[in-house]
């Protein structure tokens, strides 16, 4: 969305690659909140942005991508519950009902925001809308990329 030309450097996991952040063998590198926000409080990074639409409330200083100039810019990692496809509806139902409950209490929302995550609910079918939604932003970013997967 950018244009900006970046060198992807894979790594097994977050803990080397914000060491070689921090140590400034790598100059930028985009990571998931619970493993970056720790460096960010101490001091030992600089949160440039958040992917997601709205700031993060434990970070409030921090702008979203979109805010720092890349309007329309979202991304981020979510979570579902899922069970088999010949699952009664009454039983999808009341493990739905269950975990919106869950996800509405407070501790639930404060346990959640403190590992990064933003507890969200609703129905099976706003997840369905969630999916198609993902799968065609990320099929655009596929095809722009000229991504194909390893064999």
């Amino acid at each position: 969305m950018t244009g900006m030309d970046i060198l992807h450097v894979p790594y097994r996991g977050s803990a080397p690659a914000l060491t070689d952040v921090v140590g400034g063998r790598v100059e930028v590198s985009s990571d998931n909140l619970p493993a970056v926000q720790p460096f960010v409080e101490a001091g030992k990074l600089r949160a440039l942005a958040v992917t997601t639409t709205k700031r993060w409330p434990e970070l409030p200083d921090v702008p979203t991508v979109a805010e720092a100039g890349v309007p329309g810019y979202e991304a981020s990692a979510w979570f579902t519950i899922a069970a088999p496809a010949k699952t009664p509806r009454e039983i999808i139902d009341k493990v739905n009902a269950s975990v919106n409950k869950y996800m509405s209490e407070p501790e639930t929302i404060a346990r959640m925001r403190k590992l990064g995550a933003e507890p969200v609910g609703g129905s099976r079918e706003d997840m369905g809308k969630l999916i198609t939604e993902e799968t065609v932003k990320w099929k655009k970013v596929i095809d722009f990329a000229g991504l194909k997967a390893d064999q």
